[in-house]
């Protein structure tokens, strides 16, 4: 197995009070093949990613992967954050993000409240955007058919067959995205990565070797 190197550090945006907690892994070679951006929902943080394997599975498959800490959570608590919860956040704030971590052009993973941030991102600035991969996201609904019909950018929309809820709004607005696949993951919830880390690794690995 190629092996990985694992960091942490701050990042201290423009538009944020305070620094943002992230953690990095990339193969010990430092070359990768791709960036990838790691959001996460309300309850979570760049922590879930560390611990259910998501952040060495990615560097193992020859990526340099970024976990951030969202504002207001997580190791990033004292970070202002540029919008209230389920309202869009500027476009500006995680291409701030790619711009000062140089993860350009960016895999981004996005589930659940990080829809607020990357949704605005993906349609204002699609050509930093190397492939999006929401996993029932929010804000869906805040975007007309015609807007996510002009992204071309390359979308895996994941969701657990047992999220009837937001995974399947979610669903139904990103497949107007005109360049998408749907993987469903049987027996999984809201959260669905976190109830079946191999299922999801799988998916995740397989899509982005087929970039």
């Amino acid at each position: 197995m190629a092996a990985v190197k694992m960091t942490e550090g701050s990042l201290l945006l423009e538009s944020c009070s305070a620094p943002l907690f992230y953690r990095k892994s990339q193969p010990s070679s430092g070359d990768a093949r791709m960036f990838v951006l790691l959001l996460h929902g309300i309850r979570f943080s760049s922590e879930n990613w560390l611990s259910i394997g998501t952040l060495e599975t990615l560097a193992k498959a020859g990526c340099c992967a970024v976990a951030i800490d969202l504002p207001e959570l997580g190791r990033s608590k004292s970070a202002k954050a540029p919008a209230a919860v389920g309202e869009l956040a500027p476009a500006g704030f995680l291409k701030e993000v790619c711009d000062k971590l140089n993860l350009v052009p960016v895999v981004v993973i996005s589930p659940s409240l990080s829809g607020m941030y990357s949704l605005p991102f993906l349609l204002e600035y699609q050509a930093l955007v190397r492939a999006y991969i929401p996993i029932a996201p929010i804000c869906t609904e805040k975007f007309t058919v015609e807007q996510y019909q002009s992204v071309k950018v390359p979308t895996l929309i994941v969701y657990g067959d047992q999220d009837t809820q937001l995974g399947e709004v979610s669903r139904r607005n990103l497949m107007n995205l005109a360049d998408h696949n749907v993987v469903v993951m049987k027996g999984a919830g809201h959260p669905c990565y976190l109830d079946d880390p191999d299922t999801w690794h799988k998916a995740l690995t397989d899509y982005l070797n087929r970039l």
